[in-house]
């Protein structure tokens, strides 16, 4: 018979979970374009860009959905109409995002071309 193996986690800490999550180039910036409300592709694109392609802007928006920190609402309509918001998991991440922003702001300000939001 043999003996229950103990649990094996995914991550060894709570940090590990998170920079999993919300990790890499864009996904902070995404989710910062997002804390405002509902937007649509072209309107979040627009907001990131030149530094985002179309094709990487898709592929984190499809993480983010997997991972519950945002929605995605599809309209029946033509041209097709695809709208992205914030989840309640995914809003709890902004104080924490706005942290990071001023922290950036006020520590490498000369290398910086927008502030914060206030």
């Amino acid at each position: 018979m043999e003996e229950p193996s103990e649990k094996q986690y995914k991550y060894a800490w709570g940090f590990d979970a998170a920079i999993a999550v919300i990790g890499g180039k864009w996904k902070p910036l995404i989710l910062y374009e997002l804390k405002d409300g509902t937007l649509r592709f072209s309107q979040i694109l627009r907001g990131i860009q030149p530094k985002i392609t179309q094709r990487m802007l898709t592929k984190e928006l499809r993480e983010l959905e997997d991972d519950g920190l945002i929605t995605r609402k599809v309209y029946p309509v033509v041209p097709p109409k695809v709208e992205y918001s914030l989840t309640e998991k995914g809003l709890s991440l902004i104080p924490i995002l706005d942290q990071l922003c001023h922290w950036g702001y006020e520590h490498m300000y000369d290398e910086i071309e927008f502030k914060c939001e206030e």
